[in-house]
C-alpha cells in the first residue's frame, strides 16, 4: 500500500497516522514486536528513514518501545495524546461531568485516607481564597485569576487527600481546564456562584471519615453549575434547574468553556 503526503501533512505524519490506525485496529497486540523498518518501508512504499522517524514519534507518544538489539514492541494501542485531545474537544457538559466524577471519588477516598495535614491544606487554601471575596462574599471584581488559583488549590488538596497517585496525576492535568473554566464562569453573570460554606461543608464531610457523606458533599458543591449548564444547553438528566440557579443568556455560547462554579 503506497502512501503519499496529503496537503501540508508531511510523509512522516502520514506514516504515523497509518501506524497509529493499525495499532488501534489490533494489527499488533500489546507486547508484540512490530515488523522491521525494512518490512514496514516495503509495506507502505516509503523510505526507511521515514519509517524510522514515524516510529520515533510513536515511541515518544508512549505507544511503542524500542529495545536495543531486540526491535520495537507495542506498549499501547491507544495514543495517550489523542485521549487528552479528546477531552479538550469535549463539550462543556461532558467536561463538567468528568470533573464531578473525579472530585466525588477523590472526596470519597479522602474521607477514608486523609491525614490531619490534608485538612489543614484544604482550610489554608480556603483562607487564602477568602482574601479575594468582597464584603458580600462574592469574588472580588478584577481579582478573578487569583481567586481561581486558590479555588483550584483547594480542589487539588481534596483529590490529593485520597492518596491515590493515579487520581492525583489525572486531576493535576485536568485542573488547568477547570481553572480556565472557573475564570470564564466568574465573568459570566448567568452562571451560579458557589457559596463559601459549600467548600467548608466539603472539608467537614471529609473530616467525618464517612465516604458517603464526603461524596455527597462533593456532588452537592457542583450541583448548581451542573444544572445551570444543562439549562443553558436545553438538556437535563431528570434534574430541573432550580429558581435562581441560572438565567438563560442572550447567546448560547456565553456558557461555553464555563463548566465550573468553584
Amino acid at each position: 500500500m503506497a502512501l503519499r503526503a496529503a496537503g501540508r501533512q508531511s510523509l512522516v505524519d502520514t506514516v504515523v497516522g497509518e501506524l497509529r490506525a493499525q495499532l488501534a485496529a489490533g494489527e499488533w497486540p500489546v507486547g508484540e514486536r512490530i515488523p522491521t523498518e525494512h518490512a514496514l518501508a516495503e509495506q507502505l512504499q516509503v523510505g526507511r528513514n521515514t519509517v524510522r522517524e514515524a516510529v520515533r514519534v510513536l515511541v515518544h507518544a508512549g505507544m511503542l518501545r524500542s529495545r536495543q538489539g531486540e526491535g520495537t514492541f507495542v506498549v499501547a494501542t491507544a495514543d495517550p495524546g489523542e485521549i487528552v485531545r479528546g477531552v479538550q474537544r469535549a463539550d462543556v457538559r461532558d467536561v463538567l461531568e468528568l470533573r464531578i466524577a473525579l472530585e466525588a471519588e477523590g472526596a470519597r477516598l479522602a474521607a477514608l485516607r486523609h491525614q490531619p495535614a490534608d485538612l489543614e491544606r484544604m482550610r489554608a487554601a480556603l483562607a487564602a481564597q477568602a482574601a479575594f471575596r468582597d464584603s458580600q462574599g462574592r469574588p472580588t471584581h478584577g481579582q478573578y485569576e487569583l481567586y481561581a488559583e486558590h479555588d483550584i488549590e483547594f480542589h487539588i488538596a481534596v483529590v490529593d487527600a485520597a492518596h491515590n497517585a493515579a487520581l492525583s496525576a489525572t486531576y493535576a492535568w485536568f485542573s488547568s481546564s477547570v481553572r480556565d473554566a472557573l475564570v470564564a464562569s466568574l465573568h459570566d453573570h448567568h452562571m451560579p456562584r458557589i457559596h463559601e460554606t459549600d467548600h467548608h461543608d466539603l472539608v467537614d464531610a471529609i473530616a467525618t471519615g464517612d465516604p458517603q457523606t464526603a461524596e455527597r458533599a462533593a456532588r452537592a458543591l457542583l450541583a448548581k453549575p451542573k444544572r445551570a449548564v444543562e439549562a443553558l444547553l436545553g438538556t437535563g438528566d431528570g434534574e430541573s434547574a432550580q429558581p435562581g440557579d441560572a438565567g438563560l443568556p442572550g447567546e448560547a455560547g456565553s456558557a461555553a468553556g464555563s463548566p465550573s462554579g468553584g
